[in-house]
C-alpha cells in the first residue's frame, strides 16, 4: 500500500486511534515556539519511509506534513503556510517537532503529531498531542481621576489593553488590601483587531472623605498581577506616587544648624593651622639671616 497523496494520509490519520502522549507548552504572542514530537535519542529514520502529519486536534486543520517524494504542501491551511516547519535533518534523527513562527492568539489549541512507517505496513511510530497556551502582557492599568455623578457616589474607571488570555479584574481597598465587592464594578472585556483583550472596568462606591483604592488586572497564565492605585481626599487622582517618610520642620532646622556648626568648626581649625604654619616659616627665615658669619659678609665686600 502506498499513500501517494496527502488526501489518503489525512483520511488514515482521522481514522486512527493511537495511544497518544500529551504535552503542554506556552508561548508569547509574536514569538516562535517548538511543539515537541520526538522519538528516543539515537533513533534513525529514512525520509523515504516515514509519513509525518501535523494537524489541529479539534478542527482537523492541516498545519504541515511530510510525504516521501511529494514536496507539495498545497493542503496546508493558509494560516500556517510558511509559519509551520519541520527540519529534514531532525526528522532523520527521529525529531519530528514543529517550529511555529510568529505565534498568534488563534494558535491557542491542541496540535496532533502522527508518524507512520511505510516499511512496517504504515504502523504508527509516534503519536503526540501538544496543547499550546498563548499569552500576552496587559498594559499597565490606567485609573481615571474619580468623579461623582451624584453627591453620594464616586466613580472610578480602570483601563488595560492588548493582553491574553481573558483577564480577571479586581478593585482593592489599599488601606487594608481587601477586595471590594465585585457587585460594585461593571467590567467590559472584548477582543480587539489584533485578537487580544482590552478591558474597561467601572467602579461605583459611596462617597467618603478619603478613599484609597487600586485596580488589579490579573493574567492567570502568566501569574501576573498589575495594580495601580487612585486616591481621593487631599491628593485627588494620585496614582502610584512614591513618597518619602515625612520630616518635621523642627527636625529639618536642627539638621541645618548641625551642618553649619560643623562647617564653622572646620573653618576655625583651618585658620589655626594656617597661623601656626606662618609663624614657623617666619622664625625659620629670621634665624637663617643671623646665621651668616661676618667673614662671609667681608668676603663679599
Amino acid at each position: 500500500m502506498r499513500l501517494g497523496s496527502p488526501g489518503l494520509l489525512f483520511l488514515l490519520f482521522s481514522s486512527l486511534r493511537a495511544d497518544t502522549q500529551e504535552k503542554e507548552v506556552r508561548a508569547m504572542v509574536g514569538s516562535d515556539v517548538e511543539l515537541s514530537c520526538a522519538c528516543p535519542e539515537g533513533s534513525r529514520f529514512d525520509l523515504n519511509d516515514v509519513y509525518v502529519y501535523w494537524q489541529t486536534s479539534e478542527s482537523k486543520t492541516v498545519v504541515t506534513y511530510h510525504i516521501p517524494q511529494n514536496s507539495s504542501l498545497e493542503n496546508v491551511d493558509s494560516r500556517y503556510r510558511n509559519r509551520a516547519l519541520m527540519s529534514p535533518a531532525g526528522m532523520r534523527r527521529g525529531d519530528f517537532s514543529l517550529r511555529l513562527f510568529n505565534v498568534t492568539p488563534q494558535d491557542e489549541q491542541k496540535f496532533h503529531c502522527l508518524v507512520l512507517s511505510q516499511s512496517l505496513g504504515f504502523q504508527e511510530v509516534l503519536s503526540i498531542e501538544v496543547t499550546l497556551h498563548v499569552a500576552a502582557n496587559f498594559s499597565v492599568p490606567v485609573v481615571s481621576t474619580p468623579h461623582s455623578a451624584s453627591q453620594d457616589e464616586l466613580t472610578f474607571t480602570c483601563t488595560s489593553i492588548n493582553g491574553y488570555p481573558r483577564p480577571n479584574v479586581y478593585w482593592i481597598n489599599k488601606t487594608d488590601n481587601s477586595l471590594l465587592d465585585q457587585a460594585l464594578q461593571n467590567d467590559t472585556v472584548f477582543l480587539n483587531t489584533r485578537g487580544l483583550y482590552d478591558v474597561v472596568s467601572v467602579l461605583r462606591i459611596a462617597r467618603t472623605p478619603s478613599v484609597n483604592i487600586g485596580c488589579c488586572i490579573e493574567n492567570v497564565l502568566l501569574q501576573q498581577n498589575l495594580t495601580v492605585g487612585s486616591q481621593t481626599g487631599n491628593n485627588i487622582g494620585e496614582r502610584d506616587k512614591i513618597t518619602e517618610n515625612p520630616v518635621s520642620t523642627g527636625e529639618k532646622n536642627a539638621a541645618t544648624w548641625s551642618i553649619l556648626a560643623v562647617l564653622c568648626l572646620l573653618v576655625v581649625v583651618a585658620v589655626a593651622i594656617g597661623w601656626v604654619c606662618r609663624d614657623r616659616c617666619l622664625q625659620h627665615s629670621y634665624a637663617g639671616a643671623w646665621a651668616v658669619s661676618p667673614e662671609t659678609l667681608t668676603g663679599h665686600v
